[in-house]
């Protein structure tokens, strides 16, 4: 059976781990982007990849977790700005909506580009 040859981003077989690395090069070889990886942080990033835009009580279901946790898990990802939060009333009753920026869109890419690597590299062995 024909192993699979590595892209130029992939480890070497027989190295190892420490020599997988995503597309970001700045970062270490087995660094994460940690804002990324924590799961409700991945979840939000995950879920606004994949929609427009999503409300506070939509995300909050989605990831099954509490006002307090996902509220500060935004803020994280908003500081980072790879989230915009936009508050608004509709009627009488505050809305807060959430929608993934160029830079977080770009976060999540490098993310999944490093885990791709991270799993190839295992599968290879």
């Amino acid at each position: 059976m024909a192993k699979h040859k590595p892209a130029a981003r992939d480890a070497q077989p027989g190295a190892g781990l420490g020599s997988v690395h995503g597309d970001a090069p700045e970062r270490g070889a087995l660094e994460l982007d940690r804002l990324i990886h924590e799961r409700i942080r991945l979840g939000i990033v995950s879920a606004l990849a994949v929609n427009e835009s999503l409300s506070f009580n939509d995300l909050k279901a989605m990831l099954a977790t509490t006002d307090g946790n996902l509220s500060v898990h935004a803020r994280k990802l908003e500081e980072a700005g790879y989230l915009e939060c936009n508050k608004r009333f509709d009627g009488r009753v505050p809305r807060t909506d959430f929608c993934l920026t160029s830079d977080g869109r770009s976060a999540l890419e490098r993310y999944l580009d490093h885990m791709e690597a991270l799993i190839q590299t295992v599968r290879d062995r």
